[in-house]
C-alpha cells in the first residue's frame, strides 16, 4: 500500500449542512494516488491520533481532493475550525477502494448520512450509468445533491421524515429500482444495519455488492487491532482491519452483529 504524509494546502472551506463540512485540498501526489472509496488520515493539532476522512472527490488534473466530514467529537470539532489557506497535515491515501468494472456498465451507489460523500467519486466514474440512492433523516441534513447531478448520476433522495425527496429508508428506493433496472454491481457505505440491508437485497437480486465499513481507527495502516471488524476468509470466521484490509469489502465476506 503505497501513501504519503505531509502538509497540504486547504483551497476551499464550506459549510454545507450543520456541522458538515467540505474542504478542497491541494494535494498532487495524493490526487494521482487515490481511488474511489479510500480516505486519508488527518493529524489534528493537540490529538494524539489521527482522525480517518473518506475522500469524496478526486481530481488529478487540478492536483486536488475533496473530503466531506461531520462534527462528531473533540477532534473533529478541531479540525472544522481550520480555514482556507492553511494547512492540514494529511497520510494517505490509504486503504482499499472500490473495484471499477467497464464505464459502460450499470452500477447503483448507496449512501447513508455522512456515508454519501464516498459514492460521489464512485458514482462519476459512471456518469450517466450510475444511480445515486442516498439518505438523510430529514432535509436539513441533505448533502450533495447538485454534485450528484453534475456528475451525471441518476439521483433518488430519501428522507427518514419526507421533508426532501422520497419518504423512508434507502433500502426502500433500492428495492424499487433493482425492480425497474438490472443492476451490474451494488455500491455502499452507511449505518451498519442500512449496509445489512442493502446486501440482502444484492443477494436476493444476486448482484454482486461491495460495502465500505466505519470504524474508529488508530494507526490507519494495519498496525494495531483499533479497526478490527469480523470477516469470512476461506469459509472462516476472520478479524480484519478495516483500515488495511478495507475499508471496502465484498459484501458476502463481512459478517453483520
Amino acid at each position: 500500500m503505497k501513501y504519503l504524509q505531509g502538509e497540504y494546502q486547504i483551497l476551499s472551506k464550506t459549510n454545507l449542512a450543520k456541522n458538515v463540512y467540505d474542504f478542497v485540498i491541494l494535494a498532487e501526489e495524493i490526487a494521482h494516488l487515490a481511488q474511489p472509496g479510500q480516505f486519508v488520515h488527518l493529524k489534528v493539532k493537540g490529538f494524539l491520533l489521527r482522525r480517518p476522512i473518506s475522500i469524496c472527490e478526486i481530481d488529478p488534473q487540478k492536483g486536488t481532493i475533496r473530503i466531506v466530514f461531520e462534527v462528531r467529537g473533540e477532534g473533529t470539532q478541531q479540525l472544522s475550525q481550520l480555514n482556507q489557506g492553511e494547512l492540514i497535515d494529511i497520510m494517505g491515501p490509504l486503504g482499499n477502494g472500490f473495484t471499477k468494472l467497464e464505464k459502460q456498465k450499470k452500477v447503483v451507489v448507496v449512501g447513508g448520512g455522512i456515508g454519501v460523500p464516498p459514492m460521489l467519486e464512485v458514482a462519476k466514474y459512471y456518469g450517466d450509468n450510475a444511480t445515486a440512492i442516498t439518505g438523510f433523516r430529514s432535509a436539513n441534513a441533505v448533502i450533495l445533491n447538485e454534485d450528484f447531478k453534475r456528475i451525471g448520476a441518476h439521483l433518488m433522495l430519501c428522507t427518514d421524515d419526507g421533508t426532501m425527496g422520497g419518504k423512508g429508508f434507502v433500502t426502500n428506493a433500492l428495492k424499487y429500482h433493482l425492480l425497474q433496472e438490472h443492476a451490474d454491481m451494488i455500491y455502499a457505505c452507511g449505518p451498519q444495519m442500512m449496509l445489512k440491508g442493502v446486501v440482502e437485497l444484492a443477494k436476493e437480486y444476486n448482484i454482486p455488492c461491495e460495502v465500505s465499513l466505519e470504524e474508529r481507527m488508530g494507526c490507519g495502516v494495519g498496525a494495531c487491532l483499533v479497526c478490527a471488524c469480523k470477516t469470512v476468509k476461506n469459509g472462516n470466521e476472520y478479524l480484519a482491519h478495516v483500515c488495511k484490509d478495507g475499508p471496502v469489502f465484498p459484501a458476502e465476506n463481512v459478517i453483520f452483529d
